[in-house]
């Protein structure tokens, strides 16, 4: 019997996982280049897998800032958090006082020599990311096109570390774009009735086995 409630109480753990995931995408509906999460999961079978990103592109929003980027294909920009490298499809950029090329929450973007530094605001960023200040190369932003997203791990604000496998880059920057969140929100209130009607379901059946318990525990004895 305890085995019951272990596996009615791991089973609502799960729907309070899916939940948090339920939120995160809606919450983030409106941050540039955010890819949807969700557990991969046979409700019938109470079965579920960790956490899984949709790497599915989102709709491109025409801004016209000419740091406002936009990945096609499988690549990812590059961005430094502190000592670490990780990846976003934000590529909402602009220029900090020090001339360095910073996203919006002000994280230095790389290129290949590493953080991209400038010596003007007249940039141009050219379709294979090679980066042109007042007419000279200066560097190429660091594109990273993973073939194994299921190696990415979502870190919070639309950022992801990644240790799998890189493979080539056959896609281009699009300038004054940026990519929108793939959060459908049809699919995510289909998803919050699927995880509502499980919860119920549990609930029931903890309901159920608890009347059974105690009318065990009422007739013990009633053959003594």
């Amino acid at each position: 019997m305890d085995n019951t409630i272990a596996g009615i109480g791991r089973a609502l753990g799960q729907d309070v996982n899916a939940l948090d995931l339920i939120s995160q995408n809606v919450a983030n509906m409106q941050t540039p280049g955010y890819l949807t999460q969700h557990l991969s999961r046979n409700f019938a079978a109470g079965l579920h897998q960790d956490a899984v990103l949709d790497v599915a592109p989102g709709a491109l929003k025409h801004t016209g800032r000419p740091l406002d980027l936009a990945v096609q294909g499988n690549a990812f920009f590059a961005i430094e958090v502190g000592e670490r490298a990780l990846l976003t499809r934000n590529g909402e950029f602009h220029i900090d006082d020090q001339g360095q090329v910073v996203t919006a929450a002000g994280y230095p973007v790389l290129g290949d020599n590493g953080p991209i530094k400038v010596s003007s605001t007249a940039l141009r960023i050219l379709p294979d990311g090679q980066i042109e200040d007042r007419g000279r190369i200066v560097d190429r932003l660091r594109l990273v096109a993973v073939s194994d997203p299921r190696e990415l791990v979502a870190v919070g604000g639309g950022l992801y570390g990644y240790s799998g496998p890189t493979t080539s880059w056959n896609g281009a920057i699009q300038t004054g774009a940026l990519e929108q969140a793939n959060v459908d929100p049809g699919g995510e209130m289909v998803r919050l009735i699927e995880v509502t009607r499980h919860v119920q379901s549990l609930q029931h059946a903890m309901h159920a086995y608890d009347e059974a318990l105690q009318t065990g525990i009422n007739h013990l004895g009633d053959n003594n």
